[in-house]
């Protein structure tokens, strides 16, 4: 999960100027946490509490109103009448980090991702942009390697997942969809050989940079074992005290995972 969060600050400032390079600083003085984060520790909040995820996004939300939020999704959350929403946006997969790390099967994981997505993402494509990450990061924590997940991403859910980065970078353009970011995420990680590179490549295909970058991070912390403690460490330094709290108990509480990757050659 600080994986995700580490995506989303590192590719803040590259969200609405793009860049098709690798080669760029990873934190500025513009760096910032954005929605992506503060959703991502509603789901954990949600999971750690056992409450339900509509509520707690809800509250999050209204902690935290000015973090760049969709409008749909802001009107949403600052209404009292209890309904779901719909929309196709990749909201509900680039907060869903915490559900592939929390839960032991891939059935749950499946399971619980739909759940978060139903409040405010209640549709086809977006309860599967959550699936699909969700999935992947289950898959990359527990043993698989990256052409079994690729097989599995795509026999489950459709994607294409064999355009280069350089397909992505030629056109790059701001779709705020999970179809439309999802599968650039996905790729980014495949071609990456570590953390860092995966977060770097996933800005590299420019469009929605930060949630790309959220999503491609999280599934890379979960198959390389971790963030590097420097990019840890930052990241954590970024965020206030009830921010903080939340991410380093989740991290404490579900730490465990990282004892059940199998090695890898």
């Amino acid at each position: 999960m600080i994986g995700a969060i580490g995506g989303d600050i590192i590719g803040s400032v590259f969200e609405l100027h793009n860049t098709t390079t690798t080669d760029f600083k990873l934190f500025s003085r513009w760096s910032h946490y954005t929605d992506d984060t503060i959703l991502t520790l509603a789901i954990a909040d949600a999971i750690m509490t056992g409450e339900e995820y509509g509520p707690k996004l809800r509250k999050w939300y209204r902690l935290y109103p000015d973090r760049g939020y969709g409008p749909g999704f802001s009107k949403w959350a600052a209404s009292d009448i209890a309904k779901g929403r719909r929309s196709h946006g990749n909201g509900s997969a680039m907060r869903v980090s915490p559900i592939g790390f929390a839960f032991n099967t891939l059935d749950r994981v499946l399971e619980e991702a739909k759940k978060s997505a139903l409040p405010s993402h209640n549709y086809p494509e977006a309860i599967k942009g959550a699936e699909s990450v969700a999935a992947a990061i289950f898959l990359a924590r527990t043993g698989s390697s990256k052409e079994y997940l690729k097989e599995y991403i795509e026999k489950t859910f459709g994607y294409n997942l064999n355009k280069s980065l350089n397909e992505y970078r030629r056109y790059p353009k701001h779709d705020s969809s999970c179809r439309g970011s999802v599968p650039p995420a996905l790729v980014a990680f495949l071609k990456s050989d570590g953390y860092v590179d995966a977060v770097r490549k996933a800005v590299s295909v420019g469009g929605d940079s930060d949630t790309i970058a959220c999503m491609a991070g999280g599934i890379a912390e979960a198959y390389y074992g971790g963030v590097p403690d420097e990019i840890r460490e930052r990241v954590l330094g970024m965020l206030d005290q009830k921010l903080h709290g939340i991410a380093a108990r989740f991290s404490e509480k579900f730490i465990l995972w990282r004892y059940q990757c199998q090695e890898r050659s």
